[in-house]
């Protein structure tokens, strides 16, 4: 089987920040691997924009850099290349400053009437300044739009305040609020298995769905981003962005089309419809954690202190929380979200437990029944696995074992996965809002995540230290087990 590519009209990108971390690692490399799929049509250009001085030609070479280092050897023909870094141009420009835009100003004249998408990969501090300065000097067109990364804000306060300076100068509908897991294969694979199968969604609610876990492990630290980290902690830095995405994702009703507000209303019907958790019941409900020395596959690894560089701190590099969503599809089914850095394991996955038969028919030789769960993985390998009960194969009665049936998207189709950015930005070329977040979502999330914050820094408590390369503290343990349940193994086993 082979992937469809759908062609996209002529674009200028302007990617702020060009010369930064993410351009480099992801923004350029998934442009890169768009052109070579043949979807970015001639004409398109890409411009970077950052405060360092570079000629066009030395812009070109740390692209080519960042090709070299972030794309298959195998698909980097001489030919492709060519077409690649000869759409590259560069200005030097400061969000603080007048210098460097009357040349941007120049560049975009050339062609005014095609969509201009601009980038803003840099701190939500400059999404206000860089934004005003876009409309100040006439920059935006009917066919502009606007990308900002997360964070939107650490609090609903400075949310509405960033979502207020951007809306000054952008329209709501060419406001695009990316969060890079909603385009992963699977995640949108998660709207096709349940709104286009007769199986699932007859048994997708509280009858028949015993519980859902939610996780995100990272086997990496703070990785030299300690002082960013020490200001925003997990609960900010996945669970209000990528975690609650992937629960809207799992728990909205059925939309009553794909069409980008049909799907964004439900979620924010979702967000609205969460438990509140405050100082009343965030220590039953919430378990924050942070990581100390240990080993990773790489050999031993230092603690957060350590790479802080502080004595002590508050910040969690780990929450687990126990979710739970007021509505007649989900009451009473527990939502178990995890992430965490420095963990066992890189893994991004959504699990959904089944509940247990209401009778066996087999004797005790046949061995225990296992609930049937649906296991939705992200990275790495994604794919879909729905793990049943079957008959071990052989004579000498009947034995029940649990196997899964497995499909592994590069092993189904044969072919590589795009990029999640790759998909995004080609989403924003074409106006389709599906993937993104909207003001009203945000806003709602972080309605929800304000008062575990506030519980939290209320609390005396420090948080409860695991060493790296495991799972996290035993008390995330004991806040899933106290309700009869145990964090998913890829084997089927409890983790």
């Amino acid at each position: 089987m082979t992937t469809r590519t759908i062609p996209v009209s002529v674009f200028d990108l302007v990617v702020f920040g060009a010369t930064g971390d993410l351009s480099r690692r992801k923004l350029l490399p998934a442009l890169f691997h768009r052109d070579e799929q043949g979807q970015i049509p001639p004409g398109a250009r890409i411009i970077g924009v950052s405060r360092r001085s570079l000629s066009r030609v030395e812009f070109r070479a740390l692209a080519e850099k960042a090709i070299t280092d972030h794309v298959p050897k195998a698909l980097q023909t001489p030919e492709v290349c060519h077409r690649f870094l000869n759409r590259l141009d560069y200005v030097s420009a400061d969000a603080s400053r007048d210098d460097g835009w009357a040349d941007l100003e120049k560049l975009l004249a050339e062609a005014p009437d095609r969509i201009r998408v601009f980038y803003l990969a840099v701190g939500p501090d400059l999404f206000g300044p860089l934004c005003e300065r876009l409309g100040r000097h006439g920059l935006v067109t009917p066919q502009s739009r606007v990308v900002v990364e997360k964070p939107l804000g650490k609090d609903l306060a400075s949310a509405r305040a960033v979502n207020e300076a951007i809306g000054q100068v952008f329209r709501e509908q060419n406001i695009y609020r990316i969060d890079h897991y909603l385009g992963k294969e699977t995640v949108q694979n998660l709207m096709a298995l349940r709104f286009a199968n007769a199986l699932f969604e007859p048994v997708w609610n509280a009858a028949h769905i015993d519980h859902v876990q939610i996780t995100v492990a990272e086997t990496l630290g703070v990785e030299g981003r300690a002082g960013y980290y020490d200001t925003a902690g997990a609960l900010r830095d996945m669970v209000q962005n990528h975690i609650l995405q992937l629960l809207c994702l799992v728990a909205m009703e059925p939309p009553t089309s794909v069409d980008a507000d049909a799907v964004r209303d439900e979620k924010l019907k979702v967000l609205k419809s969460l438990k509140p958790i405050t100082d009343r019941n965030a220590a039953n409900v919430t378990v924050r954690g942070q990581y100390r020395a240990g080993a990773s596959g790489n050999g031993p690894v230092p603690g957060y202190l350590e790479e802080l560089g502080a004595p002590s701190s508050k910040t969690e590099t780990f929450v687990a929380i126990k979710a739970e969503i007021e509505n007649w599809r989900w009451a009473g089914v527990p939502f178990f979200l995890r992430t965490g850095k420095r963990l066992g394991a890189r893994l991004s996955e959504i699990v959904v437990g089944f509940k247990h038969i209401p009778h066996s028919v087999f004797d005790g030789t046949a061995g225990p029944i296992t609930e049937n769960r649906l296991v939705i993985r992200l990275q790495p390998d994604e794919g879909v696995r729905l793990w049943l009960m079957i008959k071990d194969p052989g004579p000498g009665g009947m034995r029940l074992q649990l196997v899964p049936l497995d499909m592994s998207f590069a092993k189904a189709f044969g072919v590589r996965n795009p990029d999640a950015y790759e998909r995004l930005l080609m989403d924003v070329v074409r106006g389709n809002q599906t993937l993104f977040m909207r003001r009203d979502e945000v806003e709602a999330a972080w309605s929800w995540i304000d008062p575990v914050l506030e519980a939290w820094a209320a609390s005396p408590d420090l948080p409860k230290t695991y060493t790296s390369g495991t799972w996290g503290p035993s008390a995330a343990v004991a806040l899933i087990e106290r309700e009869g349940r145990t964090w998913h193994d890829d084997d089927g086993d409890a983790r």
